[in-house]
């Protein structure tokens, strides 16, 4: 299991407010191998997306992944984790470290921002565990 592609989604109704996290876990050949949709508490849409990557990260860790894909339709966490943007948000800056620290666990590790068309089964994750 070296190649991981990850979509992830979080969720905050209100923002802030009850929130949750979604996230497909699939092989390098597009094959389902696990999902995550779980109910966080109290959150920003923000914290919930970068839990999101963080839980699907630990979980990519104990599957033995060497390389991460990520997927998310979170232009601004994508871009922060990128480093094409600071993180100024004090809130933000211990699961962006987390994510960072995470990061370092793997040989490959990549992060694109996609449309929220095709983010539709993490963000589907999300809404459930929001329910």
């Amino acid at each position: 299991m070296n190649r991981l592609v990850i979509n992830t989604d979080g969720v905050a109704e209100p923002n802030p407010g009850s929130a949750a996290i979604g996230a497909t876990i699939k092989d390098g050949q597009g094959r389902l191998i696990t999902t995550i949709s779980q109910p966080i508490g109290h959150a920003t849409n923000n914290q919930a997306e970068y839990r999101a990557i963080i839980a699907a990260l630990e979980s990519a860790i104990s599957l033995g992944a060497g390389q991460v894909d990520i997927r998310s339709d979170s232009e601004l966490v994508v871009r922060q984790i990128n480093g094409r943007y600071r993180v100024k948000n004090a809130a933000l800056k211990p699961l962006y470290q987390e994510v960072k620290r995470l990061q370092s666990r793997f040989e490959g590790f990549t992060i694109t921002h996609v449309p929220r068309q095709q983010n539709r089964e993490a963000d589907s994750l999300a809404g459930k565990a929001l329910k």
